[in-house]
């Protein structure tokens, strides 16, 4: 989009952008064919990354519905920080990169608020996807009441200070960051284009104090707080927001192809 990319001008690097559908706890394995089938015939030689995250029970049926395309790449919705044991439940990254997992959401707000995750497991789990080569998509985000007193880049600094705590300065820029603030998730509220871009670039503040101006400008970070196909394309025109991670707007094939082509 030739707004994105005149936005983008004042930076050195050209960052390619992601469009992720987080599918959630949603469609069993022969809707995730379906639904598949339907985004491949509509998102071919897309201007972005195309990802889709299905259930862990259906990353098997997506790869096969996945084979042939080069479009879209498959992505998990959570990972485990251990190769094996007696973890009820939970799942390997050794599994994932069988099924041809290329992505993993890592830190979802869902899976603090209803699996007391913290930051310490997410940067164990940031950690152990970069060391076997998935590609982490690391969710941060202020709930409401944070945001109301103020403190949302207090919240998001620190949330991305411990998850990249331990990430080599060579491995850093292969980290995707998603901003996803609480309040916004499935409430239909959404940052306005200004208050998300702002955020992001606060984020993308903390990574070059950790690292350098260079490596932050490499980091690629996602909007995830209701992206619709509504106001994809005045979001995606900001300076500092590199794609979406894109919820209940996934799993209509119609609306999130019209979010992949909002950056053509």
């Amino acid at each position: 989009m030739a707004s994105t990319e005149a936005a983008r001008k004042g930076t050195s690097i050209m960052r390619k952008p992601i469009i992720a559908g987080n599918w959630k706890m949603n469609k069993t394995p022969s809707q995730t064919v379906k639904l598949v089938e339907e985004i491949k015939a509509l998102v071919k030689n897309a201007r972005c990354e195309v990802v889709v995250c299905p259930t862990q029970t259906c990353l098997f049926a997506a790869r096969e519905a996945l084979m042939g395309s080069n479009d879209i790449s498959l992505g998990a919705q959570n990972m485990f920080f251990e190769e094996k044991g007696a973890f009820t439940g939970e799942v390997s990254y050794e599994s994932l990169l069988e099924l041809g997992v290329k992505y993993v959401i890592l830190g979802h707000s869902e899976r603090r608020q209803f699996f007391a995750e913290t930051d310490e497991t997410v940067n164990k789990k940031v950690l152990k996807a970069i060391e076997k080569k998935l590609i982490p998509i690391v969710c941060v985000g202020e709930s409401l009441t944070q945001k109301q007193q103020g403190v949302t880049e207090e919240v998001v600094r620190m949330q991305t200070r411990i998850a990249l705590s331990g990430v080599s300065a060579g491995s850093v820029e292969d980290v995707v960051i998603a901003y996803e603030p609480i309040w916004a998730i499935g409430t239909g509220m959404t940052a306005t284009s200004s208050e998300a871009n702002d955020t992001i670039r606060r984020i993308r503040g903390a990574v070059t104090e950790m690292y350098t101006p260079e490596a932050a400008q490499k980091v690629r970070i996602l909007y995830g707080g209701s992206m619709n196909a509504g106001n994809a394309r005045e979001l995606l025109s900001t300076s500092d927001i590199d794609g979406g991670l894109i919820g209940g707007a996934s799993l209509k094939s119609e609306d999130f192809a019209q979010i992949v082509g909002s950056l053509n």
